[in-house]
């Protein structure tokens, strides 16, 4: 009876796995449902994107009707798209609806259940009407252009928008560019699409951005754009009828313009270098540990700034530390970058600066400083780098003792005459002056043949390994030139084979030079990374060959050092 039991509740116990199994597989079988919005805030009368996306297929078909509580929904559609990159098949998989509010306020997109599988709410604003009702015109076609802020400073951002407004189908339209020759203009990321109501009729909008930047205080005045469009009528050509051709009539629309008081420098900046924006960033990264540096061994320095409504040219250069006798700076040429949102421009500067000490001690470094005028807060700040220590130790081998110091002579004893005695009669002393001279004779040939025939041997190796590694040199040349990774990496094996006995690129990276070590890395992940961007040799080579320059330099100096001893 007693085994009757345990086995029941063995038993018991294996169907609890199973289930406890089934459900964690189901768990992670379950399919992840976002959902977004195109914009964000919108308007209560416009219309806008809600886009439902998984990476697999989900359980089942999607209930929409929780989203009718707050959502008029005017349309839908369905894609389903599977892709094969590398043998690794992926699948996505959106729904995508074009809904307007029901009313003001802060709503969310509820969860939606797609069978089993419940996708992730979402938030955002609606606010009151957009205000079209006061336009005066009921025109097929009109623009609205506003420009904030009202009263900007000079070089500070301006947010230029473009709305196109249309109630008829348009077959092709072309629109003015904003021109202004004392400001700088970016246009911003794509048009945007979307439906509003102006006095009780629909219209088609679509939304354009600029950032523009005054170069000069005063007054700014942006002209009027002007758009070209063919709007396509009801009539049909007679003579073409039979083909159904449509026709079209040309019709302009020009926008209002607008003027901006730009306002200069404020008096209370006391900055070398003007520079507004809406918000900035400084940091630094070093490449090594600062508190173990050995000198003769280099040290790459990064520093970065990324600045919010600025232009990449108003940032400033970054590095002000001038080489000295005991560290040499060696700075790479600045990386310049301006990412287009629609919120604006952002800037970002990125200097490295390869630091290589000659003796150790420790060194300071001064301090980065940026005075920049927050556009948000009308305040001046300064981002800063403190004044950074770098801390090198000594590059010679362990265990070298000092040298030994010579015994102490005490001032008061007195020193007595030291006196050899020969015991050789006095006949001997020829023939111990002979077989001392013989010796000497046999000593020095000797000496002279095996010192001369080690510098041969050295002199051929040394002639060899200049050959091979010029004709290394002279293949990874044009291997960058042709912007070729696997000639380069060729190239590079075979140098390091020769220089360092390193046999990948990896070990070789590290008998390099930061710079270099740098670009071979870069080169390593063109070569095995999926996602790589196209690979430029320019920079390898440059690296190379000033990583071999600073090697002759290194060697050059070490000679002209006097020696220690004298034979």
């Amino acid at each position: 009876m007693l085994t009757m039991v345990n086995k029941i509740n063995r038993s018991g116990a294996v169907l609890w796995l199973l289930l406890c199994q089934a459900l964690l597989m189901h768990a992670a079988l379950a399919a992840t449902i976002q959902a977004t919005v195109d914009r964000n805030p919108v308007s209560l009368d416009e219309s806008f994107q809600i886009v439902f996306s998984a990476d697999e297929t989900p359980d089942g078909e999607p209930d929409f009707s929780p989203l009718d509580e707050d959502f008029d929904v005017l349309s839908q559609s369905h894609s389903n798209n599977v892709s094969l990159i590398n043998g690794k098949m992926s699948r996505s998989v959106r729904w995508t609806l074009n809904v307007m509010a029901k009313h003001a306020g802060n709503l969310e997109v509820p969860a939606i259940s797609f069978g089993k599988d419940t996708s992730e709410p979402a938030v955002l604003l609606v606010n009151e009407k957009s205000g079209n009702d006061d336009l005066s015109n009921q025109e097929d076609i009109f623009i609205e252009v506003e420009a904030a802020p009202e009263n900007p400073y000079i070089q500070a951002q301006i947010l230029y928008t473009v709305r196109i407004y249309s109630r008829v189908e348009i077959a092709r339209a072309s629109i003015d560019e904003p021109e202004q020759a004392d400001a700088v203009i970016e246009k911003l990321g794509d048009d945007k699409n979307f439906q509003t109501q102006v006095k009780g009729e629909n219209y088609m909008v679509t939304e354009r951005r600029y950032a523009i930047f005054p170069q000069k205080s005063g007054m700014l005045t942006l002209a009027p754009l002007v758009l070209t469009a063919e709007v396509i009528t009801n009539a049909r050509s007679g003579f073409n009828g039979f083909f159904g051709s449509t026709m079209t009539r040309t019709k302009r629309a020009s926008s209002k313009a607008i003027s901006l008081m730009v306002k200069p420098a404020p008096a209370t900046f006391t900055g070398k270098h003007w520079l507004a924006a809406e918000q900035l960033e400084l940091k630094e990264e070093w490449s090594g540990d600062l508190k173990n540096i050995k000198a003769g061994e280099p040290v790459t320095r990064t520093l970065t700034v990324m600045a919010k409504g600025s232009t990449v040219g108003q940032l400033p250069e970054l590095h002000n530390a001038a080489s000295e006798a005991s560290v040499k700076f060696y700075p790479d040429q600045p990386v310049l970058q301006e990412q287009k949102n629609a919120d604006g421009l952002l800037a970002k500067r990125q200097e490295k600066i390869a630091l290589i000490p000659s003796k150790a001690g420790s060194f300071k470094l001064p301090a980065v400083e940026i005075p920049w005028f927050n556009t948000r807060t009308q305040q001046m700040e300064v981002a800063k780098i403190p004044e950074t220590t770098i801390t090198v130790a000594s590059s010679g081998p362990a265990g070298v003792t000092e040298p030994a110091k010579p015994l102490a002579v005490n001032p008061g004893a007195k020193l007595q005459p030291l006196v050899i005695e020969s015991k050789a009669a006095p006949q001997q002393n020829i023939w111990v002056w002979v077989s001392a001279a013989l010796a000497i004779g046999w000593l020095a040939t000797g000496v002279f043949f095996l010192k001369r025939r080690p510098r041969r041997e050295a002199d051929k190796n040394e002639a060899q390994e200049a050959k091979a590694s010029g004709e290394y040199r002279q293949h990874l040349k044009k291997a960058c030139a042709d912007n070729d990774p696997l000639a380069a990496k060729n190239a590079l094996l075979g140098w390091g084979k020769e220089q360092f006995n390193a046999h990948s690129l990896g070990s070789i990276a590290k008998f390099c030079d930061a710079r270099l070590r740098d670009e071979i890395l870069v080169l390593n992940k063109a070569l095995y990374c999926k996602d790589a961007e196209p690979w430029q040799g320019k920079k390898l080579y440059q690296a190379f060959t000033e990583n071999k320059a600073r090697e002759q330099w290194t060697a050059t100096k070490d000679e002209a050092l006097e020696p220690l001893f004298r034979l």
